[in-house]
């Protein structure tokens, strides 16, 4: 296994679990802004459109600006609070200034990006394999949660993710062979890319002649495109299977359980990730079990 950088195993998991942690806490600004960020482009080029007048110009909004604040009081979060899940615990999930209450999910999303980042690591090692793999959990921890919020999954992620897979497959075994590793031959990159998305596409028009209404979104094409490129033609199929299993599940779960009104639409891409995640770590495993119901 070519190693990028030489540490015993116990570190490499300790410095992936909190670098992720690091980027959990980063991802939770992506979820909560960017969004809000489209939402601002989306009105300021419908005025445009409309020929409506120029409106004064609002202040700056993006990933880095303004600060992190408190949305009950507007106090300023500091250093020192924003330390990924420690912070949270230390200020025992309230405001120092006003006691508000800090949802628990900012802790959690830290963690699961740890959890990740040191599951890619164990899996694949400190190499380009295992850097990329985090990479792409990382991107697929973003588009759950935000689409879980909004139902939407931003081409700002989606595209960058399709053409990371490619290049993925191009530039990782530059670095030296890894195994185990997920990258595929470049051609099957390329046809996952391409096969994903007509995929769902084709469905989304099937449902609609069928139903007369949306079934999906065109976020959701891009996405398995996406895990395509990253994992191949050949992991699609496993993916779409076990993605509906596991948003039939959940979505029974919240009928069950939190009365859930079943006509309102679910978000698939969520469940896409998670099919996603499970075939970057298990993908022979998937196909074995694919192979042996066709048989």
């Amino acid at each position: 296994m070519h190693v990028l950088i030489a540490l015993s195993e116990p570190a490499a998991l300790a410095l992936a679990f909190v670098v992720g942690l690091c980027v959990g806490s980063f991802l939770n600004v992506v979820v909560h802004r960017l969004p809000r960020m489209l939402e601002r482009d989306w009105r300021a080029q419908c005025a445009e459109l409309a020929g409506a007048a120029a409106a004064a110009p609002e202040p700056p909004y993006n990933l880095v600006v303004p600060r992190s604040a408190c949305p009950a009081c507007g106090h300023a979060i500091g250093a020192h609070e924003n330390i990924p899940v420690l912070s949270w615990l230390a200020l025992r999930g309230k405001c120092s200034a006003c006691k508000a209450p800090i949802s628990a999910r900012y802790p959690l999303v830290e963690l699961v990006g740890g959890v990740l980042a040191a599951f890619a690591v164990a899996k694949f090692g400190l190499t380009a394999s295992g850097i990329a793999a985090a990479l792409f959990l990382w991107a697929l921890l973003a588009l759950t949660f935000i689409d879980f919020d909004t139902q939407l999954l931003p081409d700002d992620i989606t595209l960058p993710l399709l053409w990371g897979g490619l290049l993925a497959q191009l530039l990782v075994p530059a670095f030296g062979r890894t195994s185990p590793s997920f990258v595929v031959p470049l051609p099957e990159a390329v046809i996952g890319a391409v096969a994903g998305y007509l995929s769902l596409w084709l469905v989304y028009w099937a449902f609609k002649l069928v139903r007369g209404k949306e079934g999906m979104g065109y976020g959701d094409f891009k996405l398995l495109a996406a895990l395509g490129a990253w994992l191949g033609w050949q992991l699609l199929v496993p993916i779409i299977l076990l993605s509906s299993v596991v948003g039939a599940a959940i979505g029974l779960g919240l009928i069950a359980f939190r009365g859930r009104d079943h006509t309102v639409p679910l978000a698939f891409g969520p469940y896409l990730a998670i099919a996603g995640g499970i075939a970057l770590f298990y993908g022979p495993q998937l196909l074995a079990l694919e192979q042996s119901f066709l048989r």
